[in-house]
């Protein structure tokens, strides 16, 4: 008899009941397996699960950068970001919230956090829309969804995840996720305008900026663009690897630091510490689903799911829709990175058996993952605002959320119709 619901419903229990991801997976993962092989081999496989690939070469793509994202917050680049894009939009209607929006984008691209993205530029965006009267439920839900970027436009440390876990090439996760971020950022942007007409907001304008000084607004913005084009270009023309790219974007970001005259001692040290702390927290939760990856493999999971999923039609488009109404419910109850943890190893090998495209579908996964950011009970990105700004209520930011969660909708549903979109750059 198959014993796997019974591992997959534990696992759901214990993180209900608080138990970190990483412990819950590798546990019912170790027991599994044990269940299966017996506790001697089992052991063995758990070993060499931890240590081959604790001394993988490619795992040292995430530390560096994650140091690289800790750098460039360091730097002040967020805030830099913010004042040009509102340069160029301030005449316009919600001006201030697409520019918001418009400077997440931007500064995922050499932040690679979402949550980093959303804590950043709550800081910075909130106090100057509420200064101009922006109401919190718009003023918020801009903010929230624009930090779901964070996981999608490159570096993004999920994706380093899912290529690893998949054995998929991380240079083409990260060119791929590029046009799906910039659709990202038009579709926030237009949910901006959605959202002023539905509340019935009326907002101020400020004069229109002579195009010079808007031009001139551009000149904060060169650090981080260079940075961006440094790594991502260097890969995209194989200078070096993403590996080395991490390494590169690392030593760049750092520069910014001292550039800006942020550079201190102990801003080192703090950055060094948070990086090694975060890179243990990740390593950790990676080797953990690696474990459950075994046990899903031996189980026969994939195999029963794969049967239950022929029952709707074996063929990828109807497969990708079930596995998509799957995310969204487990959306609902799990965040993000548990999700992708607990279900990139029961999808992929049945996805790809359909010949679905592994890079696809990475972008596919991430985008979906970023719905459940700003989607109650467990939206992360709201609950990060919550923390920065404690007199907002959590209802009002996911009150404000519902366009900017439907333009993720519609997003989902135009790459999945036009895949070639993901694919183009790789």
């Amino acid at each position: 008899m198959e014993h796997w619901p019974v591992g997959i419903a534990i696992v759901g229990v214990l993180l209900l009941l608080g138990v970190p991801i990483s412990f819950a997976l590798a546990g019912v993962g170790m027991v599994g397996v044990a269940a299966i092989i017996g506790w001697t081999p089992a052991l063995s496989l758990l070993g060499s699960t931890f240590f081959d690939n604790g001394r993988d070469y490619s795992l040292s793509v995430l530390p560096l950068f994650l140091m690289m994202g800790n750098f460039v917050v360091q730097s002040g680049i967020a805030t830099e970001l913010y004042n040009s894009a509102y340069a160029w939009l301030r005449h316009r209607k919600g001006g201030l919230a697409t520019a918001t929006v418009i400077a997440c984008g931007a500064f995922s691209s050499v932040c690679g956090s979402s949550m980093a993205t959303a804590a950043t530029m709550t800081r910075i965006a909130l106090p100057s829309m509420r200064r101009f009267g922006y109401p919190d439920q718009l003023s918020t839900a801009s903010i929230a969804a624009g930090g779901t970027l964070g996981i999608l436009i490159p570096p993004s440390v999920i994706l380093v995840f899912y290529g690893i876990m998949t054995q998929q090439d991380i240079g083409k996760l990260f060119l791929a996720g590029l046009i799906p971020g910039v659709i990202g950022i038009v579709g926030y942007s237009i949910a901006v305008r959605i959202s002023i007409a539905l509340q019935g907001i009326d907002l101020p304008v400020e004069p229109k900026l002579p195009l010079g000084a808007r031009i001139r607004a551009l000149k904060g913005t060169a650090g981080a663009l260079v940075l961006f084009v440094f790594v991502m270009g260097g890969i995209y023309l194989g200078v070096f690897t993403p590996t080395e790219s991490a390494g590169m974007g690392a030593g760049g970001a750092l520069l910014l630091v001292v550039l800006s005259g942020k550079f201190s001692f102990e801003g080192l040290v703090a950055v060094l510490y948070d990086t090694m702390k975060t890179t243990a927290m990740m390593f950790f939760i990676l080797f953990g689903a690696l474990t459950f990856t075994n046990y899903v493999n031996m189980s026969g999971m994939t195999r029963d799911i794969q049967a239950f999923l022929a029952l709707f039609g074996d063929t990828p488009t109807v497969t990708i829709l079930v596995i998509l109404c799957i995310y969204l419910v487990l959306g609902c109850v799990l965040e993000s990175l548990s999700m992708i943890m607990l279900t990139v190893p029961v999808f992929y090998p049945i996805v790809a058996a359909q010949g679905v495209d592994l890079i696809w579908f990475g972008i596919f996964v991430v985008m979906v993952t970023e719905i459940s950011y700003i989607t109650p009970p467990v939206g992360m990105n709201a609950f990060v605002l919550r923390s920065v700004v404690p007199d907002v209520r959590l209802g009002t930011i996911f009150r404000g959320l519902g366009p900017f969660v439907a333009m993720d909708v519609v997003r989902v549903g135009l790459l999945t119709a036009v895949p070639g979109l993901v694919l183009l750059l790789t």
